[in-house]
């Protein structure tokens, strides 16, 4: 099966987008290889229109951005399927995580709720391509938090023999695998470890008015010094003490969060600012390293292996070296795919997980009470997309 993945991450700055030949019946046969990715950033307009659409959950405005997103991810597939020279008619199926709106982790008593949106009715629409779309929801029918929903495709790619690896994505959100041996048949462990670079992102686009959307080669956080009095209170959060399974959003690390602390330090000048950048990526780093510390470390680990955009940030990276060391931190490219690619590569493997109805929560991981096959599936057009004529 040739599969499109499409990953909308909590980072907002647009669509990776991965092409995969995907093959077996089963995990135990399962075969991939990927053909090719593309980034597709969004425009400004884009990147604030999500960006509106989240801070006024307004009915209407929601409405058009679900028909909106649908378009764009249509669009992306497309690019994709241009630049691997494939036409789009020999692709079977789209894998689509969608744009995480709002998520409301289960609480004691009351089952959680997810909103990603970008409607799968318009990707199939525009491309003929069945759809496999909202992963995350029957987990968290299932008492779940849906959340980290990676853990499964970790396990199943990329469990290594005899070595126990953390892959740590730091996409808006950061979110971690503890995979255990090949074969060894040990429990996954698996959760949000709080902001991956949702609260840099937002800094730095405040500092700027917008002209920067992110702290290239952590250039900005280089050159400023942490407020040690500040780092010390935000890691006060409840949620870096709260036991796994948890999961987190921008509703509680993102830009709301950002516009409160810039109300209150009143940074001046640029010396104020590349602090509070400084500030807010140690606060980044330390909530990886200590989740570490507390929850996989005295499981056993013998190495952290990074994706997502803040893979690409040097001074990031190694703060959580630091952090960690002895335990070696390497990006992906150590799997044989970018940083940007794994995300979108996981949402393919999910659909494909999907259509063979192949179970692909992780229960000890989100706390869902038991296994779900995950997804909902569009069909495409009559004759196109096979899976639609199955």
């Amino acid at each position: 099966m040739l599969i499109v993945g499409l990953m909308t991450g909590t980072s907002l700055d647009g669509i990776d987008a991965v092409l995969a030949e995907v093959d077996g019946g089963t995990v135990d046969q399962l075969e991939w290889r990927l053909i090719r990715s593309a980034t597709i950033e969004h425009s400004a307009e884009r990147r604030e229109a999500i960006h509106h659409g989240i801070a006024s959950g307004d009915a209407a405005t929601l409405c058009m951005l679900d028909a909106d997103l649908g378009e764009w991810l249509a669009q992306a597939v497309h690019e994709l399927c241009q630049r691997a020279d494939v036409e789009i008619e020999a692709v079977d199926l789209v894998g689509s995580h969608g744009q995480t709106i709002w998520h409301v982790p289960p609480t004691e008593g009351r089952r959680g709720s997810t909103l990603q949106i970008g409607s799968a009715a318009r990707i199939a629409e525009r491309t003929g391509i069945p759809v496999v779309s909202d992963f995350r929801a029957r987990d968290v029918a299932a008492g779940g938090h849906g959340a980290p929903l990676v853990p499964w495709v970790d396990r199943a790619l990329f469990a290594a023999p005899g070595r126990v690896r953390a892959l740590q994505n730091l996409g808006g959100i950061g979110n971690v695998s503890r995979v255990p041996p090949k074969g060894s048949g040990e429990p996954l462990l698996a959760f949000d470890t709080g902001p991956g670079n949702s609260l840099i992102d937002a800094v730095v686009g405040l500092s700027t008015d917008g002209r920067l959307t992110y702290d290239r080669d952590g250039i900005l956080a280089a050159r400023g010094e942490v407020e040690a009095a500040l780092l010390d209170e935000l890691l006060q959060h409840p949620f870096f003490s709260q036991e796994p399974p948890k999961s987190t959003g921008r509703e509680t690390f993102g830009r709301p969060l950002v516009q409160r602390l810039v109300e209150v330090v009143e940074p001046e000048g640029d010396r104020d600012w590349l602090d509070l950048i400084a500030t807010l990526t140690e606060l980044t780093a330390r909530s990886v390293a200590d989740a570490y510390a507390r929850w996989l470390i005295p499981l056993g680990l013998d190495e952290v292996i990074v994706t997502g955009g803040g893979a690409l940030n040097p001074t990031l990276m190694n703060r959580i070296a630091a952090l960690v060391d002895p335990l070696p931190v390497v990006d992906s490219s150590t799997l044989g795919i970018r940083p940007t690619e794994k995300e979108a590569l996981a949402f393919a493997i999910l659909a494909w997980a999907h259509v063979k109805g192949i179970p692909a929560n992780v229960p000890e991981a989100t706390g869902a009470s038991g296994l779900r096959v995950l997804g909902s599936l569009t069909p495409g057009w009559s004759g196109k997309g096979g899976i639609s004529n199955q």
